[in-house]
């Protein structure tokens, strides 16, 4: 006798989804209307179990390919972040080159003019601070600003009284980037509240 499903009708299944056993069907060991001797019967085996153990043969088999995909997806998403991550420095790099082409080109006339030289070398530097600027690194290295400690360090503290206080006197280390994104906060010397 069938035994009638209990509780709101579940969604269907998707597509191609081994079906779970439903309560309807005859449960192992229970005597079926149709009580003729099969092929299993010398055995003793009932074929429901058959079909439970294919059932449960086949999800396991489908468990065991998704975590496999599951795995090589993380293997090749690691892969990938490498090989991003070394284009990434490969420009960096690439940038810097004709600053360090620059300073060679410096180096190479030490024996001219020292005017020269000096005017060789603060082309150089604007040109690397051009190039942190151009990777989302700008140069903060401005005075009579209000202190802000997000984008200044500060290394010390003066009386002065033509600055307003909790202003940046001196700037002696500039600081690149944003607040959020930043290589370094400025070091600064900020004047005295009174």
């Amino acid at each position: 006798m069938p035994i009638p499903p209990q509780g709101p009708e579940p969604h269907p299944p998707p597509e191609g989804a081994v079906q779970p056993p439903r309560g309807d069907l005859a449960q192992p060991g229970q005597p079926t209307e149709e009580a003729e001797p099969g092929p299993d019967a010398a055995t003793g085996a009932a074929a429901p179990d058959d079909a439970y153990a294919a059932a449960l043969a086949e999800v396991e088999d489908r468990w065991r390919r998704a975590l496999a995909d599951l795995d090589n997806l993380r293997k090749r998403h690691v892969r990938e972040l490498e090989r991003e991550g070394a284009a990434e420095r490969a420009r960096t790099a690439a940038a810097f080159l004709p600053v360090i082409d620059n300073l060679e080109l410096a180096l190479s006339h030490a024996a001219a003019d020292p005017g020269a030289i000096v005017e060789g070398v603060r082309a150089v530097r604007d040109q690397a601070v051009n190039v942190l600027e151009r990777l989302g690194y700008p140069r903060h290295a401005e005075s009579g600003v209000p202190f802000d400690p997000a984008r200044h360090e500060v290394v010390g503290v003066v009386q002065d009284p033509d600055a307003d206080p909790n202003t940046v006197v001196k700037v002696l280390r500039p600081g690149y980037g944003e607040a959020e994104r930043q290589l370094r906060p400025a070091a600064v010397i900020v004047a005295k509240r009174e």
